[in-house]
Parts: C-alpha cells; sequence; structure tokens
C-alpha cells in the first residue's frame, strides 16, 4: 500500500510490510499547536525517561500522513523491550503540521511551485522549513510540561523526556536537515529524500521551470539575488540551511582541506566550518534516505554537500558526527518500502543508544535538553 495524494509525491510505501499493530493517538495543544502523540498509552510503568521522535511531513500533506511511520517506530520499540521487565526507557513519536498546511492552511496557492503558477515558491518553502524549525524548538521546550506535569506526584512515577529525534519526508526531509544544525537537544535525524543545500535545489528547480531569471550560461550566478530569490532570501539560507551555514554562496570544495604548513585564507575557513560542526553537531547521527530516481529531490542537487560532510566526518574526529547515507535504486520521489524498513531498524537503534548519547554529552559539559 502506498499512503498518498494525488500527485504521488512522496507519499510512504509499505507493500510486503507486516500490518502495523494499532496503537494509541491523542491530539493535544501545545503552544498553539495541535501536536498528535502516538504511544502514551503505551508508555510502561516502569519508564522513566522518553525519548521523542518529532515526524516533519510532506508539502502538500499533513501530521495524519505521519501514523504510520510513527506507529512503526514506536510499535518496534516497544517490541525489543517487552522482555525487559523494568525497562526505564520508553518512546513515543509526535506529529504536528507544517506550516500553511492541515489545520494551519491559510493560503493553498502558497504550497505550489512556480509550473503550478506560484511566483514566491522560494520564499514560501524557505519560509515554510524555516518556520517549521522554530515551531519545533518551542515544542523542545514546552513538550514535558504538557505531557508528563503531574508525574511524580503520590503514586505516579517521574517521568521526563531527555532525548529528542526526528525523521522528516521530503519537506520534512529540508527541515529536519535544518534542525539538525539549528537546535543541540536534537540528537539524530532521518532526513528521507531531503536536501541539505536549499539553494541549489532551487535553482535546479528554477533551470527545469525555465524561469527567465535561471541562464543556462550563469546559472545560480545571476539566479540567486534575482527577484524569484531575492537578496534577502538568499541571506536567509546562508543563515538557516547546512550549506549556506558553512559555505555560504561559495563553491563546496572536493573535500575538507588539510592545514597547510603556510596558513591560508581557506584554511582559516576550514578551521571555521570544524568549529561550527563541533558547536551545532557534535554527536549526532544522521540517516539520510535518498530514491537514485527521485526527479522532484534529486540527489544531486545534495550531492556535492554530502560527500563533503561525509569525510568531515570521518576526517574530523572531534565532532563525532555519524553520517549513514543511503540511496536506493529504481525509488523517485516515495518514502520507499526499504527506506520504511531501514528507518524503523535506524531509529530504534538510536533510542537503545540514548543513554550513552546522554552521557557523552554530560562528559563534554553540554546540557542533557
Amino acid at each position: 500500500m502506498v499512503v498518498q495524494t494525488a500527485s504521488n509525491s512522496g507519499g510512504i510505501s509499505t507493500d510486503g510490510l507486516p500490518p502495523v499493530a494499532p496503537i494509541s493517538l491523542k491530539t493535544i495543544p501545545m503552544a498553539g499547536l495541535l501536536v498528535d502523540v502516538y504511544g502514551l498509552d503505551e508508555l510502561p510503568a516502569s519508564v522513566t525517561r522518553v525519548s521523542c521522535l518529532w515526524l516533519h511531513h510532506q508539502r502538500t500533506r499533513n501530521k495524519e500522513h505521519m501514523r504510520e511511520i510513527a506507529a512503526r517506530c514506536v510499535g518496534a520499540w516497544n517490541e525489543s523491550t517487552s522482555s525487559e521487565k523494568d525497562s526505564s526507557r520508553g518512546l513515543i513519536a509526535l506529529a504536528y503540521d507544517q506550516r500553511n498546511h492541515g489545520t494551519r492552511l491559510v493560503h493553498d496557492p502558497a504550497n505550489g511551485a512556480w509550473r503550478e503558477g506560484n511566483k514566491t515558491h522560494a520564499q514560501d518553502m524557505l519560509g515554510g522549513i524555516v518556520g517549521m524549525v522554530g515551531d519545533q524548538r518551542v515544542l523542545l521546550d514546552v513538550v514535558e510540561s504538557y505531557l508528563f506535569h503531574d508525574s511524580g506526584e503520590e503514586g505516579k512515577q517521574r517521568k521526563v523526556i531527555d532525548h529528542h529525534l526526528a525523521l522528516g519526508v521530503s519537506l520534512g526531509g529540508h527541515s529536519v536537515w535544518q534542525l539538525m544544525f539549528a537546535d543541540p537537544r536534537v540528537r539524530a535525524g532521518v532526513a528521507v529524500i531531503g536536501c541539505p543545500d536549499y539553494m541549489n535545489l532551487i535553482t535546479d528547480r528554477a533551470r527545469l521551470s525555465k524561469l527567465s531569471t535561471y541562464s543556462a550560461g550563469t546559472g545560480a550566478a545571476t539566479f540567486l539575488g534575482s527577484k524569484d530569490f531575492p537578496p534577502s532570501l538568499v541571506a536567509a539560507a546562508c543563515r538557516t540551511d547546512p550549506k549556506g551555514i558553512l559555505f555560504g554562496t561559495s563553491p563546496i570544495p572536493s573535500s575538507p582541506s588539510s592545514p597547510s604548513s603556510s596558513p591560508s585564507s581557506a584554511d582559516e575557513e576550514e578551521s571555521q566550518r570544524r568549529q561550527i560542526l563541533i558547536e551545532r553537531l557534535q554527536g549526532k547521527q544522521f540517516l539520510l534516505c535518498n530514491g537514485a530516481e527521485d526527479k522532484l529531490v534529486p540527489p544531486r542537487c545534495g550531492e556535492a554537500f554530502t560527500k563533503w560532510f561525509k569525510e568531515a566526518a570521518e576526517k574530523y574526529k572531534e565532532p563525532r558526527i555519524s553520517v549513514d547515507e543511503r540511496t536506493y535504486a529504481g525509488v523517485g520521489h516515495t518514502f520507499s518500502v526499504g527506506m520504511v524498513k531501514d528507518a524503523v531498524e535506524w531509529v530504534k537503534e538510536v533510542v537503545k543508544g540514548a543513554d550513552a548519547d546522554i552521557a557523552a554529552q554530560a562528559r563534554n559539559g553540554k546540557s542533557k535538553i
């Protein structure tokens, strides 16, 4: 089965997978947002520490489209700990609508691309991504106070939320990439058919859309800063998007450079990038799932960044970044069966290692949440 809308873009495919077990769902207003919380009723009485899996849905969808992956991830974790009589860690999954989607829809045409007549596609999509990250950070601040405000009272086991991870699909994959760079509390991220280089993705989309502001001869040099990608939007992407944070509008080098015997400006820039990795990503884990035949978010748009990022994670040991990139042959712009299976297993292993990650953060002088 493929859960989808008419566009069949970014849907989740579960053909051949075992049926998912029923799971509890509570929709709770938090900080002005309706948040679907999966697995709250299934938390064992022995649980004192809770991991939150935050789910970011696709463009033109809503939070309900994350029900399947929420049930599979939480169900897999609960099954893995069912034989542990006094398991102290639990997992819940949470989903809320992206801006201008679902219960938050204000102007549907803004969710379209240039080809669908939306002249402000670049602004609308980046604004939504950055907004989703901002909303997520607010929810990280308050979620425990909403879910477990009365835990620890007489006769109740005290529960704390001390671990966060995120999974996003398509538009949600873009927002997970930005979230991982934005908030130290989110320790692991699954970016499914997402891109870490927004400027390159949108420049490529401008080319395919045959915009007048895109020139085959100059490409991004003339498009970035044009009316379709104004200078203020370039500045915003440089502040929020992974590629922009590390490289601005400059080309990405083929690999992280080693310091030369005669220090140069290039060495200084590389040192600054290394420091950014330490400050923003220390100890974080990434699972990147790409469809080899994806035409909407082509892997090539994030290829240069991802290559540099993986090599930097290998070369620079101090940040302790783990990057697991998987490209699925024959898969287009969809959350395929293989991706679903891999994501569920990966999330389970990340939650299993939560206590070790929290201890490592404490040793490095960072707050656990």
